[in-house]
């Protein structure tokens, strides 16, 4: 069993504290800290939780706390985490990390000098899909991944502080890109170094100083390329898909929108549907088991099995630093309107990938490009040359 103390009661804090308290979970959260003590107190009340305060220091040096869940405003990670690095505790810090890469590093340092277990919350690696279908991926179902597509979109954040870059380090790619990125690294391979960025972002619907939507594309060591789709501006709920490209097949997965749940209601209840959700009437798209199919029940099972084990969990401080890293380069990009290179200044991934072209041999003298079976049953086949560069096609038996 794991005691956990958890700073902020916000949307975030919730979905952690239903994640920890529910199905007679052992791990509980036995203390918890907000900014406004009724707040806490309310929170408290709600999830059972024996402690409650207003103060920070008195929260993380909580006797019976091992481990400390930070769920704050982004730019508030980084007091909280070096407090609790120096009680010694454990941490667990939503995404993203920090308000940059600077300030990650800065974070992953402290951690791993102290000696205390860091885990990054990033919950949308966790789902189950999500975690299928990278296994799926890892064993060489798809070949080798060529293209990771990742797109989340709703109507816009839930707090006022995520539309204040001065809070939020950013906008839409900060809230949402950084979800994205560490999905499609998760399929393209977490020791395959990202190279560069492309990034465009604007600000096209609502009044602020920060982007509400942005398209990203970050290229891989190997040549593959991640792609991300982020925007505060989509209207009908919160959409969330990815999609897959390998050399040898291709996924597609929807985690929230037309899942194969859907209730029409002419809106005669004042009921909860799902985060996100616009509208309590018409055709409508429940959640099942939201908290487990958003990740939050796989993420918690991991980093705690992590840690009674003294291993690092699947997302750690590091994942959270290239991630930072990357979205520090999709700024840049949007900035320049060029491709930006990422600045990692500590890389632990591979070092001796090189793009593979992957060419297949029909035989000693041609590349297959592609082969096919005709209407009449006939296989077809389109060949290149090796030497002189002619392209032919050929039925074949």
């Amino acid at each position: 069993m794991k005691k956990c103390t958890l700073i902020g009661t916000g949307l975030i804090g919730n979905f952690y504290t239903m994640a920890l308290h529910g199905q007679r979970n052992r791990d509980k959260i036995v203390g918890v800290c907000s900014r406004r003590i009724s707040k806490a107190e309310e929170f408290a009340r709600q999830w059972d939780i024996p402690f409650y305060t207003d103060d920070m220091d008195e929260a993380i040096n909580h006797p019976e706390s091992e481990v400390v869940i930070v769920a704050l405003p982004n730019n508030l990670h980084k007091e909280v985490i070096l407090k609790a690095i120096d009680a010694g505790k454990g941490v667990l810090c939503t995404k993203p990390l920090a308000m940059n890469g600077q300030e990650a590093l800065e974070l992953l340092q402290a951690a791993e000098k102290a000696g205390v277990f860091h885990g990054y919350l990033e919950d949308l690696v966790y789902t189950p899909k999500t975690l299928k279908s990278v296994a799926a991926a890892k064993e060489g179902a798809l070949g080798r991944i060529l293209w990771a597509r990742s797109r989340e979109a709703h109507p816009g954040p839930h707090s006022d502080w995520f539309w204040d870059p001065k809070q939020s380090g950013g906008g839409a790619i900060i809230d949402l890109g950084c979800h994205c990125i560490e999905i499609s690294r998760n399929y393209i391979g977490k020791d395959i170094r990202p190279v560069e960025v492309m990034c465009w972002l604007d600000t096209q619907v609502k009044p602020i100083d920060a982007e509400d939507h942005a398209l990203g594309w970050v290229k891989y060591a190997n040549g593959a390329i991640g792609q991300f789709e982020v925007s505060w501006n989509y209207r009908g709920g919160m959409d969330l898909r990815d999609e897959v490209s390998g050399t040898e097949g291709t996924l597609r997965l929807d985690h929230f929108l037309r899942t194969g749940f859907e209730m029409y209601t002419s809106g005669n209840q004042d009921a909860y549907i799902a985060e996100k959700a616009e509208s309590e009437e018409g055709w409508l798209f429940p959640v099942g088991d939201e908290v487990h199919e958003l990740g939050y029940t796989n993420m918690f099972t991991d980093m705690f099995n992590a840690m009674e084990s003294g291993k690092q969990p699947t997302e750690s401080f590091y994942d959270g630093y290239v991630v930072n890293c990357i979205m520090d380069a999709c700024y840049r990009s949007a900035k320049s309107g060029t491709w930006e290179p990422v600045e990692l200044s500590d890389w632990r991934g591979r070092d001796d990938v090189t793009k593979d072209h992957g060419y297949i041999d029909f035989d000693d003298e041609f590349y297959l490009i592609k082969k096919e079976r005709l209407p009449d049953g006939k296989k077809k086949v389109i060949l290149k040359h090796k030497s002189t560069g002619d392209l032919s096609e050929k039925v074949v038996e």
